[in-house]
């Protein structure tokens, strides 16, 4: 854990090795989420645990859904705006690419964020999917030395053709496709950059105006977004809605799970520990689940 100086405080940063792991969401229809999953994105079933399906990735958990028939969909609530899938390289975000087109799965953008290249979607229930790839960190775009992310459009030809003259689609998502990114609604802005960065330890990367953030560990573009574009002072969704259950946040190992538990106590804030795990809600309630 290392210690950055702020305003004279001393502030916790995470471990730079620090990234993302599961997000487990709740879906309406479980076989046709899955067939979603499999087919158009490319994961494959991992196991099974009660009422929940494990997606992934080569030996990469990825996703965990539970179904709940009668799930509501509501809208104007904090929760779960997009989870974002890191693909190895541009090749992969191409196959990624002909895959949706071969299943004719609608794609609702496409961006260019000069760290990243982009692909946006919603899963049958309505939940934001991204798939993307980074370029290299030397090539990220910076004014006055700190990142600026981009939103320019996509080169969908120019991605297409890292396919050559084949221009077919593996069938599985590359094994080295890992959770790159969450982008969250949150009810209040500062409240939660605070959260994640004084509490939790993420480092502030990006600002996009006064409705967005973004916070990583390690200088990474961002592990988390934050936005309140569903309106200040957005209400939680209802326990009985689809979307996120929570995601993962994987720590380095147990000395950073204690400093972390340190720092909840001091900002007297409710957790739970599980086997080892904690779980935690954001200002937002939105729940993180960090395991070493």
């Amino acid at each position: 854990m290392e210690q950055l100086e702020l305003d004279g405080a001393v502030v916790a940063t995470l471990d730079p090795k620090t990234n993302l792991g599961h997000v487990h969401l709740t879906v309406s229809d479980m076989e046709r989420s899955l067939a979603f999953y499999q087919e158009a994105i490319g994961l494959t079933v991992q196991g099974r645990d009660d009422d929940t399906t494990y997606l992934g990735a080569g030996d990469n958990r990825l996703l965990a859904l539970t179904e709940k028939r009668d799930a509501v969909h509501p809208r104007g609530r904090t929760g779960l705006y997009h989870f974002a899938l890191l693909t190895p390289s541009r090749l992969a975000l191409a196959h990624a690419l002909q895959r949706l087109i071969d299943t004719r799965t609608r794609l609702t953008g496409g961006s260019d964020h000069g760290v990243s290249e982009a692909l946006y979607l919603d899963d049958p229930d309505g939940i934001g999917i991204e798939i993307y790839r980074d370029r290299a960190r030397s090539e990220w775009p910076l004014e006055n030395g700190r990142l600026q992310m981009t939103l320019d459009p996509l080169d969908y030809e120019g991605l297409l053709a890292e396919l050559g003259a084949t221009s077919s689609a593996r069938p599985q998502m590359e094994p080295q496709t890992v959770m790159g990114h969450v982008h969250l609604h949150v009810a209040h802005l500062e409240e939660a950059v605070a959260f994640y960065t004084n509490v939790v330890g993420f480092e502030l990367m990006q600002r996009y105006g006064p409705s967005a953030a973004f916070v990583s560990a390690g200088g990474y573009h961002h592990h988390i977004g934050l936005n309140t574009w569903q309106g200040i002072g957005a209400p939680p969704p209802p326990l009985d809605a689809v979307g996120l259950r929570h995601f993962e946040v994987k720590l380095v190992n147990e000395g950073e799970m204690a400093a972390l538990l340190l720092r909840l106590d001091e900002a007297q804030l409710p957790y739970a520990l599980n086997s080892g795990d904690l779980l935690v809600r954001d200002p937002s309630q939105n729940t993180i689940l960090f395991s070493v």
